[in-house]
């Protein structure tokens, strides 16, 4: 692992982010120098379509001085996944990245807890940005080990927004490279990782949600309609919104997101 740390003026503590591998997963991991190697909370944090797990560095050391571990791993064909074999046009492999990030998360936490890095009573929340957060939701449907999950500008609606994204290439001008039959199969897929169809997966977990109403590349329509039935019955989820950000997360969404994944998953509060 590659280490470099970072203080900040007047503290007292280090943050360290160590750079490694699990299988084909490339990762950045932070944590709290202090506590390195010891059992914490966990935080896997999951970034958007194009980006890259280095662009969510903010939201990694943030909760790292909160007393969290947190792990960011670049997504299927992303970052230092990016290879010759990549496709061309990433558009049409859009819920083959999901899926596979899906099965990292799992990746992740197993090897987390086989090394000792979760704490005892297995505190773990899962969170991300868009093409994230939808993993996020995801994750929630097919690991139960998640005790909490932070969407920003995802939908839990997989099936409704992949319908949604073929009509608006469709539209475009642009000839699919699927026939209809393949459509389906694709759609029944998408199906078994849908929160929105598999609402008894939720399980009583809570959810923090921030969407703008002015967001183009995930619309709100997608997620808005959802939100009271995924918080109404766990009064520690909480939901946000704006009227002006569009496809990008606010301060104050990144802020109340940190503050609330720390509360959640019982790290120590500290002031810094």
């Amino acid at each position: 692992m590659i280490r470099w740390k970072k203080r900040e003026r007047g503290d007292k503590h280090m943050v360290s982010i160590l750079k490694g591998t699990i299988g084909e997963i490339p990762f950045l991991m932070a944590e709290k120098e202090e506590t390195e190697g010891t059992p914490l909370p966990l935080v896997i944090f999951l970034h958007g379509y194009t980006s890259a797990k280095e662009h969510n560095l903010h939201f990694a050391y943030s909760l790292a001085e909160k007393g969290l571990r947190v792990i960011l791993p670049d997504a299927l064909h992303h970052g230092e996944r990016m290879s010759s074999h990549s496709p061309k046009s990433r558009d049409y492999d859009f819920w083959n990245i999901v899926h596979q990030g899906i099965g990292d998360v799992t990746t992740l936490i197993n090897w987390a807890k086989e090394n000792e890095y979760v704490s005892e009573n297995g505190e773990i929340a899962v969170g991300g940005i868009s093409m994230g957060a939808i993993m996020t939701y995801g994750s929630i449907v097919n690991n139960p080990e998640i005790s909490a999950g932070c969407a920003l500008m995802g939908t839990p609606a997989h099936e409704e927004f992949a319908r949604w994204q073929i009509e608006k290439i469709g539209k475009s001008g642009h000839n699919l490279p699927f026939t209809t039959e393949e459509l389906e199969q694709s759609y029944e897929h998408i199906r078994h990782y849908d929160l929105t169809q598999k609402l008894d997966k939720l399980n009583n977990r809570p959810l923090f949600i921030w969407h703008s109403e002015v967001d183009d590349v995930v619309p709100y329509e997608f997620a808005n309609p959802y939100v009271k039935t995924l918080i109404e019955n766990n009064p520690k989820s909480v939901y946000m919104h704006d009227k002006t950000s569009g496809h990008k997360v606010s301060r104050p969404a990144y802020l109340n997101a940190v503050e609330w994944i720390a509360e959640h998953i019982k790290a120590k509060k500290e002031t810094v």
